[in-house]
């Protein structure tokens, strides 16, 4: 199994990114897919996710309205999260995670495969 996180870096407050994890090495569209972050000196907390046809998403209420997340099953085996409107408390790693399963699952003990992280830094 591997993931391959990108799409990070630095950007100012208001601002947008796409985070993107390709993956491999499993039956992606089988897998809900989840996007989680983490800051410093901080638990890893869930942000969002979207189940394994991409009918169905959720996304945490600290970000509802200004993150989305959507996969790409037929082509790139790709599950991305667009993040607009960036504010300073948005900094930190982000991380992708795939679920085998039914339903919103938001805690990290659901998930069975990891990304690598890859760091969103938002400047005021």
């Amino acid at each position: 199994v591997q993931f391959v996180e990108s799409g990070g870096g630095l950007v100012q407050s208001g601002g947008s990114l796409r985070l993107s994890c390709a993956a491999s090495g499993f039956t992606f569209s089988n897998y809900a897919m989840g996007w989680f972050r983490q800051a410093p000196g901080k638990e890893r907390e869930f942000v969002a996710t979207v189940s394994w046809s991409g009918a169905s998403t959720y996304v945490a209420d600290s970000v509802r309205g200004r993150f989305t997340i959507f996969r790409d099953n037929a082509k790139k085996n790709t599950v991305y999260l667009q993040m607009n409107s960036l504010k300073p408390e948005d900094t930190a790693v982000y991380y992708c995670a795939a679920r085998l399963g039914f339903g919103s699952a938001v805690n990290t003990a659901d998930y069975n495969y990891w990304g690598q992280g890859t760091q969103v830094t938002v400047s005021s």
